[in-house]
């Protein structure tokens, strides 16, 4: 399968977070991120990206703490609290460490021979950094995906994952740069 190395994914991502961040901020929740849920802008190498499909995204009144119970989202992405019927915004941050993990190595840290064997595997939230894929990805990298794909009182909210290492580590606007383990 096809992945970023750590520089590239860590730009993307960081596209995906200030998106996201932005949107919470206005307290929509998108309900149903995914990479065929982002376009690039250009062609070129370095094109930003743009968030699209809005169409089971809500507009919420409550913010944070605001509760939904529609089930929404793709099997792969779709955080176990949406499949319980009681979540909040921060469903959005478990499908981008979905996306990040899946960057970085090429292939879902949920999967199986159907949509209920992965909703099964979602249901129970454990996964692995298995593969010759991740022998190379810093610890940092996994740092950000366990604090993303993770109980939502446990999880980061976008503006708390913009100051990761990871992220901060490849930003070249940021004045802090640390090293990669």
């Amino acid at each position: 399968m096809e992945f970023f190395d750590e520089a590239a994914a860590s730009r993307l991502f960081r596209q995906i977070l200030q998106a996201l961040n932005y949107c919470h901020q206005m307290n929509i929740v998108h309900r149903d991120l995914k990479p065929e849920n982002f376009l690039f802008v250009s062609q070129s190498d370095d094109s930003d990206l743009k968030i699209i499909d809005f169409g089971l995204s809500k507009i919420l009144d409550g913010g944070r703490l605001h509760r939904m119970q529609t089930r929404a989202g793709t099997p792969y992405y779709i955080s176990p609290e949406v499949l319980a019927g009681n979540y909040d915004v921060s469903c959005d941050m478990w499908s981008a460490g979905c996306m990040l993990y899946i960057l970085l190595c090429g292939y879902p840290p949920f999967y199986g021979d159907n949509n209920n064997e992965i909703l099964a595997m979602v249901q129970r939230g454990v996964f692995e950094f298995d593969g010759e894929e991740w022998e190379t990805i810093s610890n940092e990298a996994k740092d950000l995906i366990k604090k993303l794909i993770v109980r939502p009182e446990r999880r980061l909210t976008a503006a708390e994952a913009l100051q990761h290492p990871f992220i901060r580590h490849y930003d070249s606007s940021s004045n802090t740069k640390t090293q990669t383990v």
